[in-house]
């Protein structure tokens, strides 16, 4: 059975662009790790629940995608990594010179070391309160208009210098989009978080 010291379990890999946040439109390279203990109704990936033996890469594998990759950020994201110890990971991203980027519900302790961090609590599964501190950025997807006001209260345990996003729930997006715009008028420490790489179609 292959361990973290040498292996990730990768349901898929792929370069585009980063789609949503401070990075959007960037160049990224993403690492979607199998396995997810929140289980988002709204879950685009649904594959990506689970684990199975066969998506265990090693990291020279990554290592070898990432040596032809010319951009910088390298996004690993999934299911959930904070299901995985991702030291070994991040070293290995590290050597390359690129920077670490991570999203996540935040469910369990963070691992490895990290340039970014892309907070999305869920109301599905509650977020570690240590893990608030940490984000980089907070992204709160937009399902209900009451998910306005949950996101002021996630707002409240970041650090100051966390930037902080509203993000329409995609098939939600015609109907809730002028409610997110009214509230950041009246809130603007927030701003709006688009996904952009579905509306041009690329991954």
């Amino acid at each position: 059975m292959p361990n973290y010291d040498s292996h990730i379990p990768l349901m898929e890999h792929f370069e585009t662009l980063q789609g949503e946040g401070l990075y959007g439109g960037y160049a990224a390279y993403f690492l979607r790790l199998a396995l997810c203990d929140v289980g988002c109704v709204w879950c685009d990936v649904k594959e990506s629940w689970t684990l199975s033996d066969d998506q265990w890469k090693p990291l020279e594998f990554v290592k070898e995608k990432l040596s032809n990759f010319k951009g910088d950020i390298v996004v690993v994201t999934g299911g959930e990594p904070t299901l995985h110890p991702l030291q070994n990971l991040t070293d290995t991203i590290h050597e390359l010179g690129k920077r670490t980027h991570m999203e996540t519900a935040g469910t369990n302790a963070i691992s490895g070391q990290w340039d970014w961090i892309t907070l999305s609590p869920k109301k599905f599964k509650p977020c570690l309160e240590e893990n608030y501190p940490k984000a980089s950025e907070l992204k709160v997807v937009i399902f209900h208009k009451s998910d306005l006001e949950w996101a002021k209260s996630m707002a409240e345990k970041c650090d100051p210098t966390c930037k902080f996003y509203l993000q329409p729930e995609w098939s939600k997006r015609d109907k809730i989009l002028p409610e997110i715009l009214s509230f950041i008028q009246e809130n603007p420490q927030w701003a709006l978080s688009l996904q952009s790489h579905k509306y041009i179609n690329i991954p």
